[in-house]
């Protein structure tokens, strides 16, 4: 893909990228998470270490995980295999997400070679989820579903609906390649799982949450039964600009609780608020922490939970 003058521009400002190893994962989570289903199951994400991701979306922080160049062959299977000797005894029957900071149907980032080792190695999940940039949805998704014992999800970054802050995310979707993206999976047999900003840049802070209940809300009616709500953090320099000239205002651990809140009134799917790094998100001290547990409960059961009660933060009238 040719870069353009804002890529580069983007780029340029972006930190050293850390040295990797392309042989080994970058990290391995276990916890417990509601599946499509709403039913709490073990789930394990393999965060995969990969070619970084052709496109250069403003808020991404995720290209300091990647490698410069293509995916060696045979580096994704060794890797999965890595992180379950690593697990000891990896949990079978649940959900696993491979998640490599790119595009798992991009040939560059996941050769396709690989596919059946990695299938294989995948035998004993009941679903499968990948991520995957709309653009890059192809029938080659239901190829390699077909290759798995359990189901295929494939998570794509709906980021927002906003009409004036989607395409100045240089991100190069439009709502209608994420609908025939949608449209495409469904029509295989393949679940969605959409990505939802919380903080998204050229979206005024005092409409952040509207903005995100409402993208939440088209995830749900264009197929998505899981959406994962992400906070938006700084640190890749383009950010840290945005906030100099008021067009990006970090969220704070009160913004993501109150659109995981709205989002969760929706009922029509399960909502999730991505806690990773959630210390470093900036909120009042005396009730950060209490939001936070609060957060996560709502993750584990979904629901409604008593609200956390601050008195800094929502004084009495």
């Amino acid at each position: 893909m040719t870069r353009s003058s804002e890529d580069q521009r983007i780029r340029r400002l972006r930190p050293a990228k850390r040295s990797l190893d392309a042989w080994r994962p970058i990290g391995v989570q276990l916890e417990e998470e509601r599946n499509a289903d709403g039913e709490l199951a073990t789930s394990l994400t393999i965060f995969l270490t990969g070619r970084e991701c052709p496109f250069t979306c403003v808020f991404c922080d995720l290209w300091q995980y990647t490698l410069d160049g293509p995916t060696p062959a045979g580096a994704i299977p060794a890797q999965i295999e890595r992180a379950f000797e690593d697990l000891g005894e990896p949990p079978a029957g649940g959900t696993i997400k491979l998640y490599n900071a790119s595009s798992f149907f991009d040939d560059k980032a996941v050769p396709r070679s690989d596919w059946p080792a990695i299938a294989d190695l995948l035998r004993p999940f009941s679903q499968v989820v990948v991520e995957c940039h709309p653009r890059l949805v192809s029938d080659s998704c239901g190829e390699f579903a077909e290759q798995l014992e359990g189901r295929l999800e494939v998570a794509m970054g709906l980021e927002t609906i906003h009409p004036e802050a989607l395409p100045r995310l240089n991100k190069r979707v439009t709502l209608g390649a994420f609908e025939r993206a949608a449209s495409l999976l469904s029509s295989v047999g393949v679940g969605i799982r959409s990505f939802v900003l919380v903080g998204t840049p050229f979206v005024p802070e005092i409409e952040t949450v509207e903005w995100a209940v409402r993208s939440v809300n088209y995830a749900h009616q264009h197929g998505s039964r899981v959406v994962s709500l992400i906070p938006l953090r700084g640190g890749n320099g383009e950010m840290e600009r945005l906030a100099k000239v008021g067009a990006f205002c970090p969220p704070t651990v009160k913004r993501l609780e109150e659109a995981l809140d709205g989002a969760l009134l929706l009922d029509q799917g399960v909502v999730l608020a991505d806690l990773w790094d959630a210390e470093s998100l900036e909120g009042c001290p005396d009730c950060r922490g209490a939001r936070i547990d609060r957060i996560d409960r709502l993750n584990r059961f979904g629901g409604s939970q008593p609200p956390v009660a601050c008195p800094v933060c929502d004084p009495p009238e």
